[in-house]
């Protein structure tokens, strides 16, 4: 048994403890962004592949990740090094790439609603892994919502035929939405649900991953139905290191059991180090706060210079963390 499958089994039973919280390390930006995924140097000069990938096999050395998502171009260069064999992760591919996801320099495409797609064949994943992520928005719009979930339809089809499992990502739009008189919040956490009521256990996802709205939209749907719904959250967007750490911390208390970490969303010094930091927040119970100092301490023992200041990456600036910090651990 994979670790992610004792830890979804004891989450399911009721047996959840802070070590069974769940993280995705995603590096699947190649796939979004193409050449401009990997970054630039000290020097300005864009990195290469090879470092890109580089990273990836940092952190599934490291053994701090539950799951590596990536690209399939990318799972199978790390299948043909052999590192998940010495390694507890598991291997994860992104299994579709919508319009919104494109992100490619000068293209305009996340301002417009997305139309599903997939790059990868599903027989093609199923060599190098069984487990990938199903990418999902939702605009109130009839027509466009019916297309994503027929396409989701099609896909969890296929998948059940050629025996890949995934988990579902459900992401917010780029662009404004119309939902009345309820906020979106409610929106969200009614359309997902509703979405998946009609799944049939065998084809429905191993958990999902969501934005984190504060304390009651997490509660409301960790609490819907735990033992079959798993619930996560995806990448932090940006802010300071302690924002990261402080929304990890507020997902985790209010229901929670995976969070999803990327350099795609969150421009981190370095990946391994803040995976630590993670873990000091959810299995040691640290703050916010003092997880954001002990990161800085672990830079500087790296010879790693910081993004920013230590004072001001010790802040709170995001409203929604700030309204509700006294309440998290």
């Amino acid at each position: 048994m994979r670790r992610i499958d004792d830890k979804l089994a004891k989450i399911t039973a009721g047996d959840y403890s802070r070590r069974d919280f769940l993280i995705t390390f995603a590096k699947d930006a190649d796939l979004l962004r193409g050449c401009s995924a990997t970054g630039r140097d000290g020097l300005n000069r864009p990195r290469p592949l090879a470092a890109y990938r580089a990273d990836v096999k940092r952190v599934i050395e490291s053994d701090l990740a539950d799951i590596v998502l990536t690209s399939l171009s990318t799972a199978e260069m790390l299948a043909e090094t052999g590192v998940y064999a010495r390694a507890s992760a598991t291997p994860a591919v992104r299994l579709n790439d919508p319009t919104d996801t494109w992100r490619v320099r000068g293209g305009a495409y996340p301002a417009f609603p997305a139309l599903p797609f997939r790059s990868s064949r599903l027989d093609a994943v199923k060599p190098v892994s069984n487990l990938g992520l199903y990418g999902m928005t939702f605009y109130n719009d009839p027509v466009q919502d019916h297309a994503t979930l027929t396409a989701y339809s099609e896909f969890r089809d296929l998948a059940s035929r050629v025996g890949i499992r995934h988990f579902l990502q459900v992401s917010d739009p780029a662009i404004e939405i119309d939902t009345g008189d309820a906020d979106y919040a409610a929106y969200r956490n009614d359309i997902m649900i509703r979405s998946l009521a009609g799944v049939a256990r065998r084809e429905r996802p191993i958990f999902i991953e969501a934005e984190y709205l504060g304390p009651a939209a997490t509660e409301e749907l960790a609490s819907w139905h735990p033992s079959r719904i798993v619930i996560g959250i995806t990448g932090c967007r940006g802010g300071t290191t302690r924002d990261c750490l402080e929304r990890l911390a507020q997902a985790e208390r209010y229901g929670a059991r995976l969070a999803n970490f990327s350099r795609e969303s969150f421009n981190c010094e370095d990946p391994v180090l803040m995976l630590v930091a993670m873990r000091r927040v959810i299995r040691d119970g640290m703050s916010s706060f003092e997880a954001a100092r002990a990161y800085h301490d672990d830079l500087k023992a790296a010879g790693l210079r910081p993004n920013r200041p230590l004072q001001d990456d010790t802040e709170l600036t995001c409203p929604l963390l700030k309204q509700h910090a006294l309440e998290a651990a």
